[in-house]
């Protein structure tokens, strides 16, 4: 069973399994965290963050991520559920886990994941602490199995979050353009981490590609711009989705980011 079918047809049966139950189980505050745990132990799932109910937010189909309620992050609501284990990130207030500590609530806290390795990892972290360490590592398998064995031209991307904000070095999403086989641009650029990259400096010295998610105001004058100076740039649709998070997301990342590049160099 390839990578992709396996991810598919586990989500499958999450999506029309019972709906778990509300008692004790795993409380997540973090988006990432919800995406995992929701393919490697969905059993175990009590209350995912409210990111993963936000179209503009979540790393996992709406339909899938509204099986479970979402807790708005406060301490008091996540404490009210009495949950076996709180999930949790080191951006979370300092205040929120000393409650979660003075109620006496198992809690595992999740630093960014900027490396597929990294990713991986928090998968396995993740689904051992769910008691369902097998299902994590068929995940792990099948993302290294989508993992391209890209050769040949790497082309120069730049990848938009949104708006001008331009994806810069050290990141996942990064590791994701070089392991598919594209050499990140935003370092033409001056550019070493995410940030703000006017029009004007892309015209001046246009990409080989663009991917974004967005038609909104700077994505539009991007494009009249890069079109009036004549630029060759392909610009590519890269879901949102797949830019919050690691984890299950890579899979369809990687496939979609394979894809591009392979239209790029025909």
């Amino acid at each position: 069973m390839t990578a992709g079918v396996w991810l598919g047809a586990l989500l499958l049966l999450a999506a029309c399994a019972p709906a778990p139950a509300r008692t004790g189980g795993i409380v997540s505050t973090n988006p990432c965290a919800d995406a995992i745990l929701a393919v490697v132990a969905p059993d175990r799932l009590a209350a995912v963050s409210h990111y993963s109910h936000d179209p503009g937010a979540t790393s996992m189909p709406l339909a899938l991520a509204r099986r479970w309620p979402a807790t708005s992050g406060t301490a008091e609501e996540v404490i009210a559920r009495r949950p076996d284990l709180v999930v949790t990130d080191s951006f979370a207030p300092a205040a929120s886990r000393e409650a979660y500590a003075r109620a006496g609530l198992k809690v595992l806290t999740l630093d960014i994941a900027a490396t597929i390795p990294a990713s991986e990892a928090q998968v396995a972290t993740l689904a051992a602490a769910a008691g369902r360490p097998e299902r994590g590592a068929a995940l792990i398998r099948a993302i290294d199995g989508a993992i391209p064995r890209a050769t040949g031209p790497r082309p120069p991307a730049l990848l938009f979050i949104a708006g001008d904000l331009a994806n810069g070095g050290g990141t996942l999403l990064d590791a994701l353009l070089q392991r598919a086989g594209f050499r990140n641009a935003a370092a033409d650029y001056g550019l070493a981490f995410t940030g703000a990259l006017p029009i004007e400096t892309i015209a001046a010295h246009p990409p080989r590609v663009i991917l974004s998610d967005d038609d909104g105001r700077s994505a539009n004058l991007r494009r009249r711009v890069l079109d009036r100076v004549g630029a060759r740039t392909v610009e590519a649709r890269f879901p949102r989705r797949l830019m919050n998070c690691g984890g299950p997301a890579l899979i369809p990342a990687l496939r979609r980011l394979a894809a591009i590049r392979a239209q790029v160099l025909s």
